[in-house]
């Protein structure tokens, strides 16, 4: 048998207990403790970490006075353990509730702008169907949801590709782009300009998003560009409910994508404002594992992302014709 042959067979005779102490070592840096949290003894752990060592043929981690550190080896193990135990507590849960008579569950990520219309559509739709589906769903900036993603936590994100991590283990479906208005409350000083320059801005605080985000750099290049001093009078939050009070409760100005407060248009409560900022971000797609099998629950999940955006995105082309690849193949596609 050949090299790769020998260690592909040693590598599938890993042990779940052995996987766990792994991700215990990991976490407590000491393999005393690492065996306490396992609850096994320190020379029992210590012959599992060099069983695994000699399966492979590699030093998992290293020894120091201070404790145990995971090599470059190591911190591959570690990062497939992850997967492999989410992907069996998963596998454990949705059996479960098969046998509870409910349909299985989802786990969706998604940044903010979907998040307020497509994913709560989609869902919506699904669940008159199948009502037992237990669907659950996280928003946040799209670099921690691709990393839960990479990890096994959830089956699918909708947002961006943002970094290395993970690229060659992914699959993207664009949906749409993201261009941001100025909104303001309805009644704002500046509606009743004939005329807005970006000048004007200036005269109003804002609610910016945190200097880690694209959208507060493209805004840094928006202000930069024209040649204007950076707003002093700033207030810094993505969170939208806090964004849509501040909003409805001062003067303050913001760049959002219009759909993303329509509620709020609709009900008069805020507006856009006619100035064309120049600030967009790149598209946000369905972003999935490309090794992971959906249930069927999260089949049906997908199917109805994809029919939901080509009808709130009609630019879509139909299912077929959705540009899919490799995320290595298509690029950094931004930031939330």
């Amino acid at each position: 048998m050949s090299q790769t042959g020998t260690n592909w067979a040693n590598a599938t005779r890993l042990k779940t207990r052995q996987l766990l102490l792994l991700l215990h070592l990991s976490e407590h840096g000491s393999v005393l403790r690492a065996a306490e949290a396992a609850s096994m003894t320190q020379p029992a752990a210590s012959k599992l970490l060099a069983e695994m060592e000699s399966m492979l043929g590699v030093k998992l981690f290293e020894r120091h006075a201070r404790g145990v550190e995971p090599t470059w080896y190591g911190q591959v193990l570690l990062r497939h353990a992850r997967t492999a135990l989410t992907e069996l507590s998963r596998a454990h849960d949705e059996i479960a509730a098969l046998r509870s008579g409910q349909m299985g569950q989802v786990a969706i990520g998604t940044v903010v702008n979907p998040g307020t219309n497509l994913v709560p559509q989609a869902i919506a739709a699904v669940k008159r169907e199948f009502p037992d589906l237990l669907i659950r769903v996280e928003m946040d900036y799209s670099r921690p949801l691709v990393a839960r993603l990479v990890d096994g936590q959830l089956d699918m994100v909708i947002g961006r590709i943002l970094g290395p991590d993970g690229l060659a283990e992914l699959d993207f479906e664009p949906l749409a782009d993201e261009p941001h208005s100025l909104i303001a409350r309805a009644g704002h000083p500046l509606t009743r300009r004939r005329r807005l320059e970006h000048a004007d801005l200036l005269e109003f605080g804002w609610i910016l998003p945190p200097p880690a985000s694209l959208l507060r750099s493209r805004m840094d290049a928006m202000f930069l560009e024209r040649g204007l001093r950076w707003p002093q009078n700033i207030v810094e939050t993505s969170a939208l409910p806090v964004i849509t009070s501040l909003l409805r409760n001062s003067d303050l100005l913001t760049a959002l994508p219009v759909d993303s407060i329509a509620p709020y248009t609709q009900a008069n409560m805020l507006t856009v404002l006619p100035i064309e900022l120049g600030v967009s971000i790149e598209s946000f797609g369905i972003i999935r594992r490309r090794d992971h099998l959906l249930s069927p629950g999260g089949q049906r999940v997908l199917d109805q992302l994809r029919i939901t955006a080509r009808r709130l995105y009609a630019e879509l082309p139909p299912p077929q014709g959705l540009r899919r690849g490799k995320a290595k193949d298509l690029g950094y596609l931004g930031e939330d």
